[in-house]
């Protein structure tokens, strides 16, 4: 149930939906007798696009989220094993074309390549199944071995965790998958504004992991969030995926799925 209502409620929150749902209210109210409220609701919407769209608001509701865990350092032992996130990868394109299509997410495999290489021991693991709410299809699993293959990692080095639908079910999963022992070291390899849902939840799970954060849509400057450069277009994309995680920060948080609303880095 959680699945689908977060599902659902994912897509009507975000504001590109929220304004568009606004305007489309407004112009219809024009025609009947509540056309007063229907100039309110399109000048509402007009503010909003342009608050959203137009201006760095979406840079800077980013920037929050991916400076809350630092790029990962190395330090002590070499980890025993590494944790790829879904996400990354389009699975009912990929079936269509025959070859692996990835997303905007795409680090979140491909600096598997070079963890790999770095670290020839650990373990590798990839968790993501169907995230989608009706038509299942194939899972993200379906093609990770080719697409890792192709990076010189063996097959037979990659273990698939293939029934999670969301970062919760991710976490749970693969923990029972690894049955991680005290002691281990885990890295968690996702994009950086996911990072603080995704820790929070593999915490929440009793799985410890090193958050190792990829994907950066931001610079790490107030002011180059703040530029007015480059925001036009992209500025619905990065306002609608940071109020997206925020929202699921706050649900998982309310829910009890988290102990934390912003999780962060563990104090020593």
């Amino acid at each position: 149930m959680f699945f689908i209502q977060s599902k659902t409620l994912g897509i009507l929150t975000v504001p590109s939906h929220v304004i568009t749902l606004l305007a489309v209210g407004g112009a219809a109210l024009l025609w009947t007798r509540f056309s007063r409220a229907g100039r309110r609701l399109l000048l509402a919407s007009l503010v909003l696009v342009v608050f959203f769209g137009f201006l760095p608001t979406g840079r800077a509701l980013m920037l929050t989220i991916e400076q809350r865990f630092p790029p990962w350092a190395v330090a002590g032992n070499p980890p025993h094993g590494i944790i790829a996130l879904g996400g990354a990868i389009e699975p009912g394109r990929s079936a269509d074309r025959g070859m692996v299509s990835l997303n905007g997410n795409a680090e979140r495999v491909t600096e598997i390549a070079m963890l790999a290489r770095r670290f020839p021991n650990a373990r590798i693991v990839f968790t993501g199944g169907s995230a989608n709410l009706v038509f299942a299809g194939p899972p993200e699993s379906a093609f990770v071995r080719d697409l890792f293959e192709s990076f010189g990692i063996p097959r037979t080095r990659v273990e698939l965790e293939e029934r999670s639908r969301n970062t919760a079910e991710n976490a749970r999963f693969t923990k029972t998958l690894i049955d991680p022992k005290p002691g281990e070291r885990w890295l968690l390899v996702t994009s950086a504004f996911h990072m603080p849902r995704a820790v929070g939840l593999f915490r929440k799970a009793g799985f410890a992991v090193e958050p190792y954060p990829v994907d950066w849509h931001v610079g790490a400057t107030l002011g180059e969030a703040l530029s007015m450069s480059q925001v036009g277009g992209d500025g619905w994309g990065r306002t609608d995926a940071s109020v997206r995680e925020w929202m699921g920060l706050l649900a998982y948080w309310i829910t009890g799925k988290t102990d934390a609303l912003f999780p962060g880095p563990l104090r020593n």
